[in-house]
């Protein structure tokens, strides 16, 4: 199927194909990314919006000399396949498989592990600096999209770079998107920088005019080169990038690769750091893609000529993100203090019909958590009801912000926690395995989590109306559970709901109670039955909080019970099944087998999220075998 790719094995090898080739090259590239993202799922319009750009970049770096850092690292594909590694794309991010970001383990190419925006030029700077005090001959690159150039890490480290006195390549990889339109100043500037061809087509007309004048012309123009500065400054708003110290290209066609090979190797003649503005297309080269890159950009396995879901999802199928985003708009119609907050991602936080719907209470501030969370506690300060919606793994860049300037000052501010727990396919850097360690050990922030869909919304419906002070809901990924109906307690502060209690039954074995939170209540249900079935007395509690914990409920079980299991999707260490253990330790407790069923202290690889669940005993059958073996 594949004719110049079959010549690509280890790194470099670019640099022996044709150059009356590379067209056809990229076409099989691109090929190869549709084929096998259709299969695996995965990030596909990045990767076909930097074929040619990752080409260039491969026919000027030397691998694994050089370094080359990729902002998130979810465009990193094309950089897989061209340092021999693209016969095993058919296994990207499933379990034991290639990551779908940069990994260290895979390759000595792959610089550094990313997954999380606006990172690049920190690293690239740091490896700049490196090289320049251990005079190592080697060349460093960032590419940045231009989405990350909102978040704030951004501009701390263009700041720092400024000090640089070697060279450093930042390549501005700009699609006019990140993962949905992009927001805010830095996007309406770089629009100015793609639309200011007059300063070209200017610069050209006047020099060709002066020329023409005897005498003095040429002394004209040498006035004119010494004052470009200033021109620029007339012509194109702002000059940002040189105004900061650093040296600017650009705007170049991102898909022509000699364009791009004479623009790099422009910019690594500089003793300082360069910026490289590369304009490029994403989805390029299937029409689909194009169309539709926000879907595109993260797509489960789909069908190449229709781009429909491989895998349906059952009519009757409800995702905890639409019950959120349901639920907003729910909430905005009935109380006008309600207003919504989120970074970059309105698609995926399921608020794309509030952003419709209540346009003036909608805040898209783009790749920029740490603002996002700041900003949402003095519009609570100012009288409304903000609800800040992240994904877990994307909340923890704004830790300092949430202990600091929310809850410090007991702002009424709403987290809401898309990604709990196992997230998947995405992998270490995109777990929500954290944020009930990271977010219980800030004082005053009350943390909550949902057993099924009718919980959800009646904890949001608390969250906003009737609580008052920073609060966080957090919910998995995937389908809303529907089960447990009958359960159905209204939530009250610090307080849980029994599913089942049977410590005070006289027959049976040991006496045995699970305290679940979320979405392992569903597993505890699944259990009891098995569990019965070896003679347990079984009780289950759905904690609902797990900051506060609900010691009354915890008291009353631990004197009855023999063994007290815990179970959560959270990392073990910090989480609620070490804050119960805790508890029970400094209480008397110390006499009880306590088990906890929860995510181990590592970084959790990329799989599916039944694999994983699976291997790490988070399902009925793996929880019983651990209860059955530590209970002996």
């Amino acid at each position: 199927m594949y004719n110049l790719l079959e010549n690509i094995n280890k790194p470099n090898d670019i640099k022996n194909i044709d150059k009356a080739d590379y067209r056809k090259l990229a076409g099989e590239i691109r090929t190869c990314l549709i084929k096998n993202v259709s299969r695996t799922g995965g990030h596909l319009a990045s990767n076909l919006g930097v074929v040619e750009l990752t080409m260039a970049l491969h026919l000027c770096l030397d691998f694994p000399k050089d370094k080359l850092i990729w902002d998130v690292g979810h465009q990193s594909y094309v950089h897989k396949i061209l340092t021999g590694r693209w016969r095993e794309l058919s296994t990207l991010r499933q379990y034991g498989g290639i990551s779908g970001f940069p990994k260290l383990a895979e390759s000595e190419s792959d610089s550094f592990e990313t997954g999380h925006a606006s990172t690049s030029v920190s690293a690239a700077l740091g490896y700049a600096f490196a090289s320049k005090i251990l005079n190592k001959d080697e060349k460093v690159f960032a590419v940045i999209g231009d989405g990350s150039t909102s978040g704030g890490l951004f501009y701390e480290a263009i700041n720092n770079a400024v000090s640089l006195r070697s060279n450093m390549v930042i390549v501005l990889n700009d699609n006019n998107m990140s993962i949905s339109k992009n927001v805010g100043g830095m996007s309406k500037y770089l629009t100015k920088i793609r639309t200011a061809s007059q300063y070209k087509n200017l610069k050209s007309n006047v020099e060709t005019a002066l020329r023409k004048m005897p005498y003095v012309g040429e002394d004209i123009i040498e006035k004119i080169r010494r004052s470009k500065s200033s021109l620029k400054h007339l012509l194109i708003p702002g000059m940002l990038f040189e105004d900061m110290g650093i040296t600017y290209i650009g705007p170049i066609d991102g898909h022509n690769i000699s364009e791009m090979i004479e623009a790099f190797g422009a910019a690594m003649k500089f003793n300082s750091p360069v910026l490289v503005h590369v304009k490029t297309k994403k989805g390029k080269g299937y029409k689909l893609a194009e169309q539709n890159p926000c879907f595109f950009h993260g797509v489960e396995p789909f069908v190449i000529k229709t781009g429909e879901p491989r895998k349906a999802c059952k009519t009757d199928c409800t995702s905890y993100t639409k019950v959120f985003g349901d639920k907003m708009c729910e909430l905005a119609q009935n109380n006008d203090k309600v207003v919504a907050v989120c970074a970059a991602m309105p698609l995926g936080t399921g608020l794309s019909e509030y952003a419709a719907k209540f346009r003036s209470r909608f805040f898209d501030v783009g790749i920029a958590e740490e603002h996002a969370v700041t900003f949402a506690a003095t519009l609570a300060a100012g009288g409304l009801t903000p609800v800040v919606a992240i994904y877990s793994t994307f909340l923890q860049r704004s830790y300092d912000q949430i202990l600091h300037d929310v809850c410090r000052c007991g702002y009424h501010v709403v987290f809401a926690l898309d990604r709990s727990g196992i997230v998947g396919a995405d992998g270490d850097t995109h777990q929500g395995a954290y944020d009930i360690s990271y977010l219980s050990s800030i004082p005053g922030l009350t943390v909550m989590a949902p057993k099924n869909r009718a919980e959800f919304e009646a904890m949001l419906e608390y969250a906003v109306n009737e609580f008052d002070g920073p609060i966080a809901v957090r919910y998995p990924r995937g389908e809303a559970y529907e089960g447990l109906p009958e359960h159905a307690e209204p939530i009250e502060c610090g307080k849980s709901e029994i599913i089942v209690n049977e410590s005070k039954l006289k027959k049976g074995g040991s006496r045995i109670v699970i305290f679940a939170l979320g979405s392992m209540v569903a597993c505890a249900d699944e259990m009891y039955p098995m569990l019965k079935s070896e003679g347990y007395r079984v009780s289950i509690v759905n904690m609902r909080f797990a900051k506060p914990l609900d010691t009354d409920i915890i008291d009353k079980f631990a004197e009855k019970s023999d063994i007290i299991v815990t179970m959560e999707e959270n990392s073990v260490m910090g989480g609620m099944s070490e804050n119960i253990a805790a508890y029970l330790q400094w209480n008397g407790y110390s006499d009880k087998i306590c088990i906890p069923i929860a995510l181990p202290d590592a970084y959790i690889e990329h799989g599916s999220q039944e694999i994983l669940k699976d291997k790490y005993n988070l399902t009925a059958a793996g929880a019983v075998e651990i209860i059955r073996s530590k209970a002996k």
